[in-house]
């Protein structure tokens, strides 16, 4: 018999009228993206979710390595494969509007077809590989990784992305998170 659905019973945390760390986090998010998205108020419910978030997110961008396209096809892939709706939708409007993903190959992760671009392709599928074999992608993804052009201090940083989409994908299903209306016109089923 299948498990009954979750039903929550948290609700968003309000920015105007929250008190002590869920204020102070909020305030960092929205110094940091200049909005409160669904997601953070949902995440706020628990500060320490939201700050893990934040923090591994921020370091990811700065730290990585990897472009701000690069960044985004881990993303997407994390995203993609955990379902969330929430974050692709997200990620697809930032690969759009902010880090500069190439159409095609935007078109190409959104619609789960082959993606025209051979470094990014392996990346895409280096990452999804993490996710589905919870941290174990085959010996053949990872030397295609590698003779794409990325190093193996690469695989760390897509685990870094990993746990932070993790935190957020798994609160989006936890919380059946509504999509922003920034992020509306991005929206998959």
């Amino acid at each position: 018999m299948p498990a009954a659905p979750y039903i929550h019973q948290l609700s968003s945390v309000d920015h105007a009228s929250a008190e002590g760390t869920q204020k102070a986090i909020l305030d960092a998010a929205q110094k940091q993206v200049g909005f409160i998205p669904n997601m953070y108020a949902n995440m706020a419910n628990a500060p320490a979710v939201l700050s893990t978030y934040l923090h591994g997110y921020a370091l990811f961008r700065s730290e990585s390595g990897l472009t701000p396209t690069e960044q985004e096809v881990v993303f997407l892939a994390v995203s993609q494969t955990n379902g969330c709706t929430y974050c692709t939708a997200a990620h697809s409007m930032i690969a759009d509007k902010v880090s500069g993903v190439p159409a095609p190959v935007l078109q190409a992760i959104r619609g789960q077809q082959p993606i025209p671009d051979a470094k990014l392709a392996a990346l895409f599928a280096t990452t999804t590989d993490m996710v589905k074999s919870l941290g174990q992608p085959s010996p053949a993804t990872v030397k295609a990784f590698l003779d794409a052009g990325y190093q193996e201090r690469d695989l760390l940083y897509i685990v870094l992305a990993v746990s932070v989409k993790v935190l957020s994908n798994y609160s989006n299903h936890a919380f059946a998170t509504k999509v922003d209306e920034r992020f509306a016109a991005y929206k998959v089923d």
